[in-house]
């Protein structure tokens, strides 16, 4: 995996957990060649990842909509800043630079990025695995709804075991490394193809 897509929040969160790991994964990817492509903002969860992949040399490219600039406070030092028309854009800007994507802490825009990259998983578009840094127990509420979607029959196991999911970075990307998309069913296969 050359670069990787991160999603995460642009605020930083109350507990300190969560800025530092921010920072051990942009420590993880200057260290092992990963470029980031996330969202181009300075501040936040994006801001550290960002800056610390810089500190320590790595590649960082944002993907910011024009109507964002100001609003998440555009990264000005970083390798490359992409400017979209719009968030849709945004989304298949970044689908087409990376080789996965990692969740990490955040709000809704983390939730809308990382359900619209599993959707494209779950229906064959894309084959790119996919992370969740589970910070500080984060994430377990999100995973037990997923539990649910499938004892409800709402959402096919093989789908719910997209979702690699670690609170440390090196053992996420040790599992993302072993992604194998899951085999399309009829109806799921031609919708994708049209």
């Amino acid at each position: 995996m050359n670069r990787l897509a991160v999603f995460c929040g642009a605020s930083i969160g109350f507990k300190p957990t969560y800025a530092q790991a921010a920072k051990n994964v942009g420590e993880y990817f200057a260290k092992h060649n990963i470029g980031l492509v996330y969202g181009g903002g300075k501040i936040g969860m994006m801001g550290a990842i960002a800056d610390t992949i810089l500190e320590n040399g790595g590649e960082v490219l944002g993907v910011i909509p024009d109507l964002l600039r100001q609003e998440e406070v555009a990264h000005t030092k970083i390798t490359k800043m992409i400017v979209t028309k719009n968030m849709s854009k945004r989304k298949v800007k970044i689908s087409k630079l990376v080789d996965g994507y990692i969740a990490l802490a955040g709000g809704f825009g983390t939730l809308d990025e990382i359900f619209e990259a599993l959707t494209l998983g779950q229906l064959g578009i894309e084959n790119k695995p996919i992370g969740i840094l589970n910070t500080h127990h984060f994430f377990d509420p999100l995973l037990q709804q997923l539990d649910l979607m499938v004892q409800e029959g709402f959402l096919k196991q093989s789908n719910r075991d997209m979702v690699f999911v670690h609170e440390n970075i090196d053992q996420l990307i040790s599992l993302m490394q072993k992604y194998r998309a899951p085999t399309l069913g009829k109806v799921v296969h031609t919708v994708a193809t049209k």
